[in-house]
């Protein structure tokens, strides 16, 4: 086989705002968390309408991404976390960010186009993005094609259910919608497999959508301790 030395370029067409600003607490697959908005926001070369025609009939977008704060170098073995962190399995059998050009696919909800003086936006929700997530590519989701049914899904056959029931702390309050974001967040359980073993009491945290949110886990239930606006 000829060894190849042409190296693709890949330039950002658009940077993501997401309320997840920090690695800890992202949920580990797109849609798991629906109340988790924030948008597609286009660079200047690429925020113009024509790019956009038609794109409004679809309900979701398939987005190709980089692990931007991934670091490490790519692994040919990785411990899925679907998995509790303790089996290996080969970096193609799995979503790990530790792969081969950092490179991930993300499928979201659109929910706006906006187009103004600024430039563009696409508002989208169900993220799993880090914010600052440089694109590199926008494609439309297409159910006949995208949706095969009768595939299958090795060690992920169905979407993870919630671990923990989450609760706020008296005193505690948020608006809805930071409510909810929360809850379907933390409900997930965004510890490490092998901190879950640890005796109850320990603190966590985490900033999300502008605010840091202290938590602590007792048995199944997860409390919300503090919620405070960052910085």
């Amino acid at each position: 086989m000829t060894e190849q030395t042409d190296m693709l370029s890949l330039s950002p067409i658009a940077y993501v705002e997401s309320p997840y600003q920090e690695k800890f607490g992202i949920p580990r697959q797109p849609g798991l968390a629906p109340a988790a908005r924030g948008a597609l926001v286009m660079q200047a070369d690429w925020a113009r309408a024509e790019a956009f025609e038609g794109l409004d009939g679809f309900s979701h977008l398939w987005v190709i991404f980089g692990f931007h704060a991934c670091e490490g170098k790519a692994r040919l073995r990785v411990r899925p976390p679907r998995l509790g962190g303790n089996r290996e399995l080969g970096v193609f059998a799995t979503r790990s960010p530790f792969r081969p050009n950092h490179l991930g696919l993300s499928v979201l909800r659109l929910d706006a186009i906006e187009i103004d003086d600024r430039g563009v936006r696409l508002a989208v929700s169900g993220l799993d993005l880090l914010d600052g997530t440089p694109v590199y590519d926008i494609k439309p989701y297409v159910p006949y094609t995208d949706a095969l049914p009768e595939a299958r899904a090795g060690f992920a056959r169905g979407a993870p259910h919630a671990r923990l029931r989450v609760e706020f702390a008296p005193g505690v309050e948020a608006p809805p919608d930071l409510a909810q974001l929360i809850v379907q967040t933390l409900s997930l359980d965004p510890r490490p497999a092998y901190r879950r073993e640890e005796p109850a009491g320990r603190v966590y945290g985490m900033r999300l959508a502008g605010h840091e949110v202290r938590w602590r886990v007792e048995g199944d239930c997860l409390r919300v301790i503090e919620l405070s606006a960052s910085c």
